[in-house]
């Protein structure tokens, strides 16, 4: 070659078109009901306690042979299992979230993650679509007495201990010698339970509707604070809260609603607040690109399909609704290993 000649260079390998995609996700229902299959045979608990045959998973299951070498590979090729030769394990993450005997077993998010009335609101996605929110009878999710919030409530609490933890300890509430705080649409109740087990002087008002509030009383109980602990039944936007809050939680709440219904909730926050007082807004909470990260990117779709006019509101947003809400100052916290963030705010 010349010194004056130029190599070409070659040319990029060219991806060929697949309908892997495609079929991946048209197929995700079978997934879906292979791990609700396991998580309801034991299937991650028997393999725990030694069980890594075939045989001697199927009767500690009571289940078929056949059955449960079919189930067992299929969610070893997924992901959940690890097989060598004819032997059966869990992987980090089963061990951790699907072992029943693990303090952070999460199978029984499926009551409500699985819901009937959950799942059929994406029978007809492209109305809701069409629409620009729910088919379904308007807030009907959000009714006082609909009891899949007790479900909710129920099946979601040991989902909430990480990020309970988590922003409890962001807010550094250890050390405060008063503590009044209100936890808004408490569910569960994990979040407020969080605040209180880190400081023993804290007073936990806990707002939701009645029948929902008597499961985290039971919470609250169990975790040795129900002396801390009281009820504040009503809606959210009409109960009177009081005054003289130092903390209001606002947990998983917002993206039920569009921002007009959200700024009226805050003004009526900051009412409620201290001088000094802090809100703390937990939620999915996307990037400006609204495609990342992907849990709280894709989050927006289930209030498409199951409210009227919510969705996940990236920092930018918040902070325009705070600020409208009378909010002085926030800030944007990451929470990993949770897929969640926290905005705190001044009054």
């Amino acid at each position: 070659m010349s010194a004056h000649s130029h190599a070409v260079p070659s040319a990029a390998p060219q991806t060929q078109p697949s309908p892997q995609l495609f079929f991946e996700t048209i197929n995700a229902y079978e997934r879906t009901a292979a791990l609700k299959a396991a998580i309801e045979l034991d299937l991650f608990t028997a393999i725990a306690e030694g069980n890594k045959t075939a045989d001697s998973i199927a009767l500690r299951c009571q289940a078929s042979q056949r059955g449960i070498r079919i189930l067992a590979d299929y969610l070893a090729v997924i992901g959940f299992l690890q097989k060598n030769d004819s032997h059966y394990a869990l992987t980090p993450d089963s061990a951790a979230f699907l072992d029943r005997h693990s303090q952070s077993y999460i199978g029984g998010a499926i009551g409500f993650v699985l819901h009937p009335d959950h799942v059929s609101a994406f029978d007809d996605v492209a109305g809701a679509v069409r629409k620009g929110g729910s088919v379904l009878r308007d807030n009907a999710f959000l009714d006082a007495e609909n009891e899949i919030w007790i479900t909710f409530a129920e099946a979601m609490g040991k989902l909430q201990t990480l990020a309970s933890e988590l922003l409890a300890k962001t807010l550094h509430v250890e050390n405060a010698q008063r503590l009044k705080v209100l936890d808004i649409a408490a569910g569960h109740g994990m979040f407020g339970i969080a605040i209180a087990r880190h400081n023993p002087k804290a007073e936990i008002v806990a707002q939701d509707w009645s029948n929902v509030l008597q499961v985290a009383k039971r919470n609250a109980e169990q975790a040795g604070v129900g002396g801390n602990w009281r009820a504040l039944p009503g809606d959210a936007f009409t109960v009177e809260y009081g005054n003289n809050y130092d903390l209001v939680l606002l947990t998983n709440f917002a993206h039920h609603f569009d921002k007009p219904s959200n700024e009226k909730l805050l003004k009526k926050i900051h009412a409620a607040l201290a001088p000094t007082g802090r809100i703390a807004i937990l939620d999915f909470i996307p990037n400006e690109d609204r495609i990342s990260p992907p849990n709280a990117a894709m989050f927006p779709l289930i209030m498409l399909v199951g409210t009227p006019a919510g969705d996940a509101y990236t920092y930018a947003e918040y902070r325009e609704m705070l600020k409208h809400a009378g909010f002085a100052q926030d800030e944007l916290h990451e929470l990993p290993p949770s897929f969640f963030r926290a905005i705190l705010a001044r009054k």
